[in-house]
């Protein structure tokens, strides 16, 4: 009789939060969850990070909001959402009937904004976790990026680690010199794990009209083509800083994401891929586990931060 092979474990932790597995799909990517559940069995996924949410409802930007580029897309929807109420009132009893891990994005214009959504979300059943979207403008203070200033992510990330005490997540924007810098205020200021990257400044404009292609001008640039970014940015954050990775950037296959498991990351989050193919979430799972059956793993731990760099 031949033995049963033993099941490849999948299971990761990142500080705080356990995940059945280590492929999430990212904010802004798949709605609040339910929009995939029709094509895809999304309690197979290893958390779902829900479509950024603010105090009040958001209508977003004026359109065009979408462009397709070479190797990507740029867009600037303009965090469109429908507000906490409703998303805890109306979106997240549906959502937990799948029994998936449940990561809430937020994201504010003010320090306030951010611990407002922290006090509120704080005591949601079935939420397991909080990813700070901190790639927003304060507009009290000249409107600088919160995600591009030391001070300012302090001030966000501690905001709301004192108004929470759910795991946190701090996304961290590509478009800054020293992104480890950013990651270490993070981290100082008592975030749990850091997800990168978020989006990369990006335009797109039509040669025969003579005009953007975002009625918004400019967007953010994802995609398989910023993969090699992204990379290198979860390289840079790994080695400043020693709480779990997130890895996000163009991942499109197993290939992908295992590229990011190799260098340290924990989890990745699947974002644009969501779109060409809404199976790609799930298919990744699969081909993660057969890459490590065929390579002799039992358990994606062993995988995890296994680069060689010796010669």
């Amino acid at each position: 009789m031949t033995a049963k092979k033993a099941e490849v474990n999948l299971k990761v932790t990142l500080g705080p939060l356990s995940l059945p597995n280590p492929v999430m799909v990212a904010s802004g990517t798949f709605g609040y969850g339910l929009e995939y559940s029709s094509l895809i069995n999304i309690s197979k996924l290893g958390g779902i990070v829900v479509k950024g949410l603010s105090i009040e409802p958001r209508p977003g930007n004026p359109p065009p909001r979408l462009v397709e580029t070479h190797g990507g897309l740029i867009n600037a929807i303009g965090l469109e959402n429908v507000g906490v109420d409703n998303f805890v009132n109306q979106k997240l009893p549906l959502l937990l009937k799948h029994e998936v891990p449940v990561i809430v994005n937020i994201f504010g214009n003010t320090v306030e904004e951010y611990s407002e959504l922290a006090k509120i979300l704080d005591g949601v059943t079935g939420i397991s976790a909080l990813e700070i979207n901190i790639s927003c403008p304060n507009v009290k203070s000249g409107g600088i990026v919160f995600g591009t200033d030391p001070k300012q992510i302090q001030k966000v990330v501690s905001s709301v680690r004192e108004n929470t005490g759910l795991p946190l997540i701090t996304k961290l924007t590509p478009n800054v010199t020293d992104i480890g810098e950013m990651a270490k205020a993070a981290v100082e200021a008592g975030t749990d794990i850091i997800s990168a990257i978020n989006t990369v400044s990006a335009m797109a404009v039509d040669i025969n009209s003579r005009k953007p292609k975002l009625g918004n001008i400019v967007g953010g640039l994802s995609g398989p083509a910023i993969k090699p970014i992204a990379l290198k940015k979860v390289w840079n954050i790994l080695n400043s800083v020693e709480v779990p990775v997130i890895g996000i950037g163009g991942i499109s296959n197993h290939e992908d994401a295992l590229e990011f498991l190799l260098v340290g990351a924990r989890a990745v989050q699947i974002g644009t891929a969501n779109f060409i193919h809404p199976k790609t979430s799930v298919e990744i799972i699969e081909g993660i586990r057969s890459f490590l059956e065929s390579n002799g793993l039992k358990d994606v731990n062993e995988f995890i931060g296994s680069l060689k760099l010796d010669s």
